[in-house]
């Protein structure tokens, strides 16, 4: 296998605003640089000045030379048919895909990014900057911040990272190239659109309607899973063929991601989203008045038309439950149809030893009242505070009396007084107990990542 191993510097950071100045590229076989390619190019717009300042290309050193269309067939030559590979290497494609095809080269190929590598072969290091790594690892490294410089370097540390990679990483992580190269021709656009974020993405039929919402912690990767003919995760392949156009949505964590794939999924409902329907509530706590008037605390399946005090996933979750409440305010089993009551069948043997159903039913229902005041108190308001969708941001999820309230995207130069600020800068969403429990699930993990709401300013929460 051949690698052309690349290095670009730009006027900017965006492939369609932005114009490349020079270009290096190495072909690696895998033990020796056998081709080289490198030039300046003119851009069609000056150089930024703090940009000549980082990389030392200014004006005047590319006035005279061609732009990249008159270097695009020769750099197309170097590339075509081997593997990309740059650090950060959505960067470098992205800018020579858009440029080549500006130019009338059609370009893609299977790409490598010597970040990712480095981080799963090499864990732990401070940074996964070329310059950091390269220290880190004592790798030589010349003209920093040119083309050249940066693709020997970058060179160097593949041969490295190859020869390092005793557990079949970069194996795997070509294999997912693969399973990208998969999509239809069709759909290649739009799959190079998707970020390596979390977010929910969409897939749509011929006719423009949404088929199938899913949500990814890398939506790239998990998008050409659906695709990958030889995966060990088929799922949706028996909709692949369909599939006519995609979109997504970014997101600033996975948490933000399940909950908005369960929120589109209810709103749209797509013909092949079948899977939330195994989450839906089982059970639930009712009350509800007998014929002698006894407020009764029961579970049973949860019915359209019924208000239940509590849901539960699973009928043994609610009796659970149930049993709690009836130890804590000695509520009798027999009335909540737990099983049968202890004391109520030692009446006749001991009349000083009544169960609270003995008492009258205003007594006993008082007994109720209070076990659900303390569910009701026990339900907790706090909020989630999180990475957003770039640095100028903050994620924040909200939920209030027990129940998700909302969440959105927070600026950091926002101006934030109190609690009543963050709450009304997020979206109202309806929830349901399965996002309740998505969210108990991501606390329970991330603990630190919770405020609780407790009336006072928050300026300090969004430092």
């Amino acid at each position: 296998m051949e690698y052309a191993i690349v290095d670009i510097e730009t006027t900017g950071g965006n492939a369609s605003s932005g114009s490349i100045t020079e270009i290096a590229i190495r072909i690696f076989d895998g033990n020796r640089i056998i081709d080289s390619y490198e030039t300046l190019v003119k851009p069609h717009h000056a150089i930024p000045p703090y940009v000549a300042s980082l990389t030392g290309i200014d004006d005047a050193m590319v006035e005279n030379c061609l732009p990249f269309g008159g270097v695009a067939r020769e750099v197309f030559a170097m590339l075509e048919g081997r593997t990309f590979v740059a650090h950060n290497v959505n960067f470098d494609y992205s800018f020579l895909k858009h440029h080549l095809g500006s130019a009338g080269y059609q370009y893609t190929a299977p790409k490598l990014c010597t970040i990712r590598m480095s981080r799963k072969i090499r864990p732990g290091l401070p940074s996964y900057s070329l310059g950091n790594l390269c220290d880190s690892l004592d790798i030589s490294m010349a003209s920093r911040h040119r083309a050249g410089g940066d693709a020997d370097a970058t060179t160097l540390l593949f041969s490295k990272l190859l020869a390092w990679d005793l557990d079949g990483v970069i194996p795997a992580m070509l294999n997912e190239v693969a399973e990208e190269r998969e999509l239809p021709a069709a759909l290649r656009n739009d799959f190079d659109q998707l970020p390596n974020t979390p977010g929910v993405y969409y897939f749509y039929n011929d006719s423009g309607d949404v088929i199938y919402i899913g949500k990814a912690r890398d939506l790239k990767k998990r998008v050409a899973q659906h695709f990958a003919i030889h995966s060990p995760n088929r799922k949706g392949s028996r909709f692949a063929k369909k599939v006519a156009r995609i979109s997504y949505e970014a997101c600033g964590t996975e948490l933000m991601a399940l909950i908005l794939e369960v929120l589109e999924i209810k709103r749209i409902y797509p013909k092949y989203n079948t899977a939330l329907k195994k989450y839906e509530a089982k059970a639930g706590l009712f009350v509800y008045e007998d014929e002698n008037g006894y407020q009764r605390m029961t579970i049973a399946k949860s019915k359209k038309g019924w208000l239940p005090v509590q849901v539960f996933t699973t009928r043994q979750g609610g009796m659970n439950k149930l049993r709690e409440l009836s130890r804590r305010f000695g509520l009798c089993a027999s009335l909540c149809r737990l099983n049968s009551c202890e004391l109520c069948d030692l009446v006749d043997k001991k009349k000083d030893l009544l169960c609270t159903a003995n008492q009258s039913p205003d007594i006993y229902n008082q007994k109720v009242e209070r076990a659900l005041s303390f569910l009701k108190e026990d339900e907790q308001g706090f909020y989630i505070i999180d990475k957003g969708r770039n640095a100028g941001e903050k994620s924040c999820v909200w939920v209030e009396n027990g129940q998700f309230y909302g969440m959105g995207y927070i600026d950091n130069n926002a101006d934030i007084y109190s609690l009543y600020d963050v709450r009304d800068s997020l979206t109202r969403y309806t929830g349901d107990h399965y996002i309740m429990q998505l969210i108990i699930s991501y606390v329970c993990k991330y603990p630190r990542k919770v405020v609780p709401i407790t009336g006072k300013p928050v300026t300090a929460e969004w430092d």
